[in-house]
């Protein structure tokens, strides 16, 4: 095993890697543990050993990710991939255990170990003292150790020239991690974040708030008007309360007063009905009795009358048969009987033809005579059962239908009205439909034109309002700035008020106060000279209290002066400016403070050369001003701290404070920046005012016009509303009035017809009762006459009958005589033997004809005595019945009248029964109403108070009024008022929280800027500490040489990047490329430990960052691991012998036949 004695350091380190533990990671297949301890540790091994490996675990448990910065394709093959001897592990493990003894780490722990573990699938996972973890946690543990995320603590292969290779930026990044700014990069991110966050909250809350705004103002309106409505509401409740009570009262009082008169009507129709009744029973016997009276008797008159011209006709035909046979009998007798029956046969049909002319005249005459008898007989049917009745059923009906009627027609009346002011209401509707879809237009395209300027309107008050912000914020800054001013002004006139009461102590304590009146006091020697800024306090120091003396222009005014200072008895010094003096010689290789020091006038510089000829000011601290004085104690050695060290004596920080004269100085122009300064910010707060001015009027301007687009777009979405629905109302209105319309139609057509035909029946009744009231009178004078039609009828039917009979019989026997002429021609002779025969049955015929002729003549005789006796009859009855028929008159005239009265009667009871229900009707929708609408009853309807009003105004004016106001005001929002309050506080919320995040934003800014600010002061010190550094020990590893390096964009301190110039000596290389390896490596390890010593951190590892080193250069690295080796602990891979000679602890790294990687020695020092 090798052994390495261990050489503790001079001084002990706070936090140290005490020990790496690996498994599964890349070549370390087993759990490979190796210890450290401060100082320095030498990881050595073949090619291939996987010594590399120790860097990369330690890198990676810290928290390298990409996969380069551990030498990888990928992640996952950091994982151990497995050996034809070895199968593949499935996870990565290491674990580093670093030293908290000290407590540096902000953890409560003497012992951190950070764990990493990486899957094969992918899955990652951190620990610390073994609890679960983020990577940021571990950062933020470390970070205040000088270990980011960048890791330049970690050198790694290949990395010494990529520092080289990398942009300027990147550098920087380097300087930042190792200064510490990390975390104030953290801070301004997650300050950015805010901001970001705090952005979109004030756009999402300056959006709520113009959204509410826009909410707020015509819901303001709404709460006003529902203010107002309600309070109009409320009074137009009382009085509709009020009139409807009395309007209940009236029309309940009406309702008993018509209860009342219906019954005195209903006992008077029972009245007139009980005496119509008795009329009828009169009407009914008078009609009986008239009835009976003619047809006493009446009906047998036409027969006997009848029967007596039948008895003539009888007798015509007996006559007209006797003069037939007779003639038949004397052609019997005739003596030429063949000629005389041609001459008879010539006859009969001459006689024939006559017949049958004279019988078609009968027969039409009979025809004829037949419809008169049929008329004549329903005449007489009618007169005998019609005319009793039809006066009384034709009165009763036509009171009937009267009743009837007269409702019906005033009720079709009033429906024909209301059905003609529907119809006109219609059309009115119509119009105002079309008026209103008019409007509904225009303002729809008003909405149009206000919603297409919106989103502009709303771009201009964001616009408005970030102005308005960003000149809010202006302007604080200007006053912050002008307060500042004022503060740095009072606060310089406050050191001039001291600097120049310390100035009149000097004066007086220089006696300058006592010889200033002298000619040639040019002053006192501090106020007559200036000093370059920065070396007051070198000039203090070097000058002392010379600085009080008075100067004067030659030896004798110095003399002058000097008895005037002892005369007044007053302390001081005189300088006189002409004397001799001699001046030594100082080394040049220092800065000369008489070349920071001039005097106002040209004859002071001999006496300054005197007096600073033998100070010099030592770049440096106090060490390197020590060394100077030794080397040249004969001079007077200062710094700009004011250390003095010189041949009277070394002190350190006596000119710790400036002059007075040069504080007074600095302090006069001070102020006088002040002042400047203030004036700048006056002008430049009134600039900031009168902008904030500007773009609050624009702001405003932009809101008002906003707020009138939006009034704009409210009105026009209200008005839209409105004329919506009130075309929806029109429109159902007009729709129920056409229901209506077309209900009342139907109502018309259905009782129009009927109507029509009561009144076409009652003029048919009035008119049969017209007719039968005269019929009574008429009845008996129209029997007479139809009587004496019937017998005229009658006679002149049985004349016919007779003269048609007789014509029948003769025509017979015509025809059967010239049958039998015809006959007897043919066969006159056989007939001849008959001749006899028929003589004696014409003989005989003869004889039967006259015993008829003799009893058709007696009945004839008692007939015509029989007529008589009935028309006597005939002519009492007729003054019997027209005197039944006047009393029946007077009756019937007498009924007409109570029917008329009853008819009349039951119209006012059927208008009453109207009227009734009309109020009914009207006093259950008054209490309808009052529930619905007023929510209240009748009985607080009729309790209600009169309401106070002036003597000029009605409650019904009032009631209208206040109805128009409504009307006018249109849909009221009845939540208004608690919305609008509800909106209201809401948006007193939403501008309260948006006054919140704009002063968050304005204080993260400044939080952004105070750390910019920060992060600039950081990076200047750290920039110009590793720049030092880095000069010296660039001019240590190339003696000769020169290094710097520059800020490419030094205006710009947050983002300028560090620029590195290296030049060895001999040579003049203005491109890093041009360099050698070794060169190079030289170069980026200068910058490398530049930061290291600039901003220290507890531990480095590098991997053969010496690779390419020669003896000598290797020599100087070593001798820069020695200087480090005191203050942090180093990690270092190498294959140099002399870098392992100088190991506190050295490991041997080498690879086992299976494939993994083993620690093979190691020594860990006790």
């Amino acid at each position: 095993m090798l052994v390495v004695p261990y050489r503790s350091p001079g001084r002990s380190i706070l936090v140290f890697l005490k020990s790496l533990t690996m498994k599964g990671f890349k070549s370390f297949a087993d759990s490979t543990v190796l210890e450290f301890e401060p100082g320095v540790t030498v990881v050595v091994g073949p090619n291939g050993s996987g010594k590399s490996n120790v860097v990369d675990a330690v890198a990676w448990v810290l928290g390298a990710q990409g996969p380069s910065t551990v030498r990888s394709g990928k992640m996952e093959d950091v994982v151990f991939a497995g050996t034809p001897d070895r199968p593949a592990l499935g996870r990565a493990e290491v674990s580093l255990v670093i030293d908290n003894s000290s407590g540096s780490l902000p953890i409560e722990f003497t012992e951190v170990t950070v764990t990493r573990t990486l899957y094969r699938s992918g899955d990652s996972e951190y620990s610390l003292n073994g609890v679960p973890c983020r990577l940021l946690d571990i950062q933020e543990l470390l970070s205040d150790a000088g270990v980011g995320r960048q890791q330049h603590v970690i050198v790694a292969q290949g990395q010494i020239d990529q520092v080289l290779n990398s942009r300027p930026e990147d550098r920087r990044t380097i300087v930042e991690e190792a200064a510490g700014i990390l975390k104030y990069r953290r801070r301004k991110e997650r300050a950015e974040r805010r901001l970001a966050a705090t952005e979109a909250n004030m756009t999402r809350l300056q959006d709520l708030q113009r959204e509410v705004r826009r909410q707020l103002r015509p819901l303001e309106k709404q709460a006003d008007a529902a203010k107002r409505h309600g309070t109009v509401a409320e009074e137009l409740r009382a009085i509709r309360l009020y009139l409807t009570g009395k309007e209940i009262e009236s029309l309940e009082a009406a309702q008993s007063a018509a209860k009342e008169k219906t019954q005195e009507t209903n006992a008077e129709q029972v009245n007139l009905r009980g005496e119509i009744g008795r009329l009828d029973i009169e009407i009914s016997a008078s009609e009986a009795q008239l009835t009976s009276a003619g047809n006493h008797g009446m009906d047998l008159l036409p027969r006997v009358e009848s029967l007596r011209e039948r008895c003539r006709g009888l007798i015509a035909l007996v006559d007209e048969r006797f003069r037939t046979t007779e003639g038949d009998k004397g052609s019997l007798l005739a003596t030429d009987v063949a000629l005389t029956l041609e001459a008879e046969s010539a006859r009969l049909s001459e006689e024939l033809l006559d017949i049958t002319n004279r019988g078609e005249i009968i027969k039409r005459q009979l025809f004829e005579l037949a419809e008169v008898e049929a008329q004549l007989t329903s005449e007489a049917d009618s007169l005998a059962i019609d005319a009793p009745l039809v006066g009384f059923d034709a009165a009763k009906r036509a009171a009937e239908v009267k009743g009837e009627l007269g409702p019906l027609r005033r009720g079709l009346e009033r429906l024909t009205t209301e059905h003609d002011g529907l119809a006109n209401r219609v059309t009115q509707l119509t119009s105002e439909i079309i008026g209103a879809e008019q409007h509904l237009d225009e303002l729809q395209g008003r909405l149009a034109s206000a919603s297409s300027v919106e989103a502009v309107l709303v771009q201009e008050v964001d616009q408005a309002q970030q102005e308005n912000d960003n000149s809010v914020e202006s302007l604080a800054d200007a006053v912050e700035k002008q307060q500042s001013a004022t503060k740095d002004e009072q606060k310089w006139s406050a050191r001039i008020e001291a600097l120049e009461l310390a100035v009149a102590t000097v004066r007086e304590s220089s006696g300058f106060e006592q010889v200033q009146e002298i000619h040639g006091v040019l002053g006192v020697l501090g106020e007559l000279i200036e000093i370059e800024p920065g070396w007051e306090t070198a000039v203090e120091v070097a000058l002392g209290a010379v600085l009080a003396s008075v100067v004067v222009a030659d030896v004798e005014t110095a003399r002058v002066a000097v008895e005037r200072l002892g005369a007044s008895e007053a302390s001081g010094s005189v300088l006189a400016v002409n004397n001799s003096y001699v001046v030594s010689d100082t080394p040049q290789s220092e800065d000369l403070l008489r070349q920071h020091v001039t005097g106002k006038t040209a004859q002071l510089e001999p006496l300054l050369d005197v007096l600073l000829a033998d100070a010099v000011c030592v770049r440096g601290g106090w060490a390197e001003a020590v060394s100077f004085a030794e080397q040249h104690p004969e001079l007077m050695v200062v710094t700009a701290n004011g250390d003095c060290f010189g041949p009277n004596g070394w002190s350190i920080g006596i000119g710790s404070n400036t002059s007075t004269f040069s504080a007074l100085e600095d302090a006069r122009g001070e102020v006088q920046l002040a002042a400047a300064r203030k004036g700048a910010a006056e002008i430049e707060r009134e600039v900031e005012e009168a902008r904030r001015a500007d773009t609050q009027a624009r702001l405003l301007e932009a809101v008002a016009k906003l707020e009138a687009n939006d009034d704009l777009l409210t009105r026009s979405a209200d008005g839209i509303d409105k004329a919506q629905r009130q075309r929806r109302d029109l429109d159902s209105e007009r729709k129920i009035l056409e229901t209506r319309i077309a209900e009342l139609s139907q109502v018309l057509q259905r009782d129009q017809p009927r109507v029509i035909e009561l009144e076409e029946r009652l003029v048919e009744l009035e008119e049969a009762e017209t007719i039968e009231r005269s019929a009574a009178t008429d009845a008996h004078t129209r029997r007479r006459d139809l009587e004496g039609r019937i017998r005229a009828a009658a006679q002149s039917r049985a004349e016919l009958e007779a003269n048609e009979n007789a014509l029948e019989e003769q025509k017979k026997r015509s025809e059967d005589r010239r049958n039998e002429i015809s006959g007897q021609l043919q066969a006159n002779e056989e007939e001849a033997t008959g001749k006899t025969d028929r003589l004696k049955r014409i003989d005989e015929t003869l004889a039967v004809l006259t015993d008829i002729r003799t009893l058709l003549a007696q009945r004839l005789v008692a007939l015509e005595q029989e007529v008589g006796i009935l028309r006597d009859r005939r002519t009492e009855l007729s003054a019997e019945v027209k005197m039944i028929a006047d009393r029946l008159e007077v009756l019937r005239r007498e009924r007409s009248a109570l029917e008329k009265r009853l008819s009349e009667l039951q119209e006012v009871l059927a208008s009453n029964e109207i009227a009734e229900t009309e109020r009914r009707f009207k006093v259950d929708n008054l209490r309808e109403m009052l529930r619905n609408e007023l929510n209240a009853d009748s009985d607080e309807a009729l309790a209600a108070p009169e309401p106070q009003l002036s003597d000029s105004v009605t409650p019904a004016a009032r009631v209208r009024e206040l109805e128009n106001d409504l009307r006018r005001m249109g849909p009221i929002n009845p939540l208004a008022l608690q919305e609008y309050d509800a909106l209201k506080e809401r948006h007193d919320f939403v501008a309260e929280q948006l006054d919140d995040v704009r002063s968050t934003r304005r204080e993260l800014n400044k939080v952004i800027a105070a750390v910019d600010a920060e992060i600039v002061d950081v990076f200047e010190a750290a920039y110009k500490d590793v720049a030092e550094n880095f000069k010296q020990i660039f001019s240590t590893l190339f003696p000769g040489g020169e290094g710097k390096l520059a800020l490419s964009d030094p205006d710009r301190m947050l983002e300028t990047g560090i620029e590195l110039e290296a030049k060895p000596s001999g040579k003049n290389v203005r491109k890093l490329s041009l360099l050698s390896g070794g060169e190079r490596s030289l170069t980026a390890l200068a910058f490398l430990f530049a930061i290291f010593r600039s901003r220290p951190s507890p531990f480095y590892v590098m991997d053969e960052v010496e690779a390419a080193l020669d003896d000598i250069n290797l020599h100087r690295f070593l001798d820069l691991v020695s200087e480090f080796r005191q203050e942090a602990q180093l990690l270092i891979v190498s294959h140099q012998k002399r870098t392992m000679e100088a190991a506190d602890v050295l490991y041997g790294v080498s690879m086992a036949p299976g494939g993994s990687s083993r620690v093979l020695s190691e020594k860990v020092a006790s």
